[in-house]
């Protein structure tokens, strides 16, 4: 059997020698998927200013923004280890260490667990134990519940296992506040609607990959058309959703035009796949990968806003 076969025992593939230590170190940081990281950060630091109204302790920042990674590593370094099977068979995530063998599986839990432990360490002893908590629930909730149970049994996978990618709000208001409240509960419901148009159109574009490897993701086992109304649904719902927060937190001007603005525009770009499904385009017509690279800029947009809105407050209501 070869390393494409899902059936293929990974642990025997044949390391690669005459790497260097800078290429090892290379792998296992490419265990953690640092670009899904950074996604997630951009929702930490942002709510750290509005939870203190302000900027915050730049070494609070600093030790949230460590143990945060260390744990948003750990998940994915697990995620790479249970997934090795269906990453040998889709062509996208086929370079990833633990199928290429230069990374040994044993050595990924390890690392994984090691990273667990480590980071709720870190966040409890130098930030808070309720943001320890928080961040090893959703490490624990991305692993065991998205990861082992969801995503190779249910087309829903992607909107309930993304809860897990909510909680970096939740863990960046603790850190400051030590505890929870509406805002970032409010914060939490965006991106849990925000998640399925931003994973639905990249699982379009791979929708060949998901359906060689058994994975059920919407657009495997539905038309495009049905998926494109769900992400119009879902983008709605992530649109009202971050407007509540003008009047919970509250927020003010900035913080009001920008989620006004960038909303109108992922509204649009969902809208726009809409039209296309129902013209019956295929997936190169459709273009999805428009509304999934759009999304990550509407995060980073609405976010930086929520950044910014405590520090030049202008009062939307008088």
């Amino acid at each position: 059997m070869t390393a494409l076969d899902p059936r293929a025992d990974l642990s025997a593939a044949p390391a690669r020698h005459g790497r260097g230590p800078w290429f090892v170190v290379g792998q296992y940081v490419a265990l953690t998927k640092p670009r899904i990281i950074e996604l997630l950060l951009i929702t930490t630091v942002p709510v750290m200013f509005l939870a203190a109204r302000g900027v915050p302790s730049l070494w609070l920042v600093l030790a949230t923004l460590v143990g945060g990674t260390m744990s948003a590593g750990a998940a994915n370094t697990l995620n790479c280890y249970l997934d090795r099977d269906i990453d040998a068979i889709m062509h996208r995530t086929s370079n990833r260490p633990l199928v290429t063998g230069t990374v040994s599986p044993r050595a990924a839990l390890v690392f994984g667990i090691a990273l667990t432990v480590a980071s709720t360490l870190w966040l409890g002893l130098l930030v808070n134990w309720l943001s320890a908590w928080l961040a090893l629930g959703a490490l624990l909730f991305y692993v065991g519940v998205y990861t082992a149970l969801l995503k190779r049994r249910t087309a829903q996978n992607i909107v309930w296992g993304g809860a897990a990618g909510c909680m970096p709000v939740l863990v960046g208001w603790s850190a400051v506040t030590d505890s929870l409240a509406w805002a970032p509960l409010v914060l939490f419901a965006v991106v849990f609607f925000w998640t399925p148009p931003h994973y639905w159109p990249l699982s379009m574009k791979f929708k060949d990959d998901y359906a060689a490897a058994h994975v059920p993701m919407l657009p495997v086992v539905e038309k495009f058309v049905v998926v494109a109304r769900q992400v119009v649904a879902y983008s709605w719902a992530m649109v009202a959703a971050s407007l509540l927060l003008v009047p919970v937190a509250p927020m003010g001007l900035l913080y009001l035009v920008g989620a006004v603005v960038a909303g109108a525009l992922f509204v649009t770009e969902a809208h726009r796949l809409l039209r296309a499904a129902k013209a019956g385009a295929g997936a190169a017509v459709l273009r999805p990968m428009r509304l999934f690279h759009f999304s990550i800029t509407y995060l980073t947009i609405l976010f930086v806003a929520v950044a910014l809105d405590p520090l030049l407050y202008l009062r939307v209501w008088r």
